[in-house]
């Protein structure tokens, strides 16, 4: 019987995809985390046979939970389904080591689909990141997205400052100086053009919808 982890602090979205399990599973074990630190503890105590993440959840430490949790379970396949936008972070959570990539707005159908092949450990990216890569337009449609500007770690940086996050627990977190969480935070805000948190804030949420 298959043990499935879904990390994810929305209970709706948890039944959602436990239903959509069912229809790949007649039978299987089905585990719920809402945070990081949950899901660090679970994966202490139970071997998986799939994670699907959010990674938009409280004690969140954006590309480098990947690494902690391969640090725990090295071979556990890793599934991404979150609402960030596949065009911009799909190909750093690949290049973190997870399996898959796949967005909440997705039809049923390709949900279904990622969670399958993540599972069988075939890996999963839609057919529109295929054909960028493909088509080597990855970059060019990235910087098309103001947030394609940033750096992974300015991504990761920007992520934690809009949980509310503090400069030390931030430094802390990614291992590297307060000093320099304050350079990071400088350059994201001056290529997003914002100059406070509530402007960065509106900033990112309108990209996130309109893509620009």
């Amino acid at each position: 019987m298959r043990k499935i982890l879904h990390v994810e602090n929305h209970g709706i979205v948890r039944l959602a995809t436990r239903y959509l399990i069912s229809e790949l599973e007649s039978s299987f074990e089905f585990y719920e985390a809402t945070s990081f630190g949950e899901t660090l503890q679970l994966l202490e105590t139970h071997q998986l046979d799939l994670l699907i993440m959010d990674v938009l959840i409280p004690q969140g430490e954006g590309f480098r939970m990947i690494a902690k949790i391969r640090e725990i379970q090295a071979n556990v396949p890793i599934l991404v389904l979150t609402q960030l936008p596949e065009e911009l972070y799909a190909i750093h959570y690949l290049k973190a080591g997870a399996n898959g990539f796949i967005s909440k707005s997705a039809s049923n159908n390709d949900i279904r689909n990622a969670i399958q092949a993540v599972m069988n450990t075939v890996g999963f990216v839609s057919n529109r990141i295929q054909k960028q890569l493909i088509n080597n337009s990855f970059d060019k449609n990235m910087h098309a997205n103001p947030l394609g500007t940033l750096s992974q770690r300015e991504l990761e940086v920007m992520e934690m400052l809009l949980d509310s996050r503090w400069t030390k627990e931030i430094a802390q977190k990614l291992s590297i100086t307060e000093s320099s969480v304050s350079t990071y935070k400088a350059r994201i805000f001056e290529k997003l053009k914002v100059s406070s948190m509530i402007e960065l804030y509106i900033k990112v949420e309108s990209i996130k919808n309109t893509g620009h």
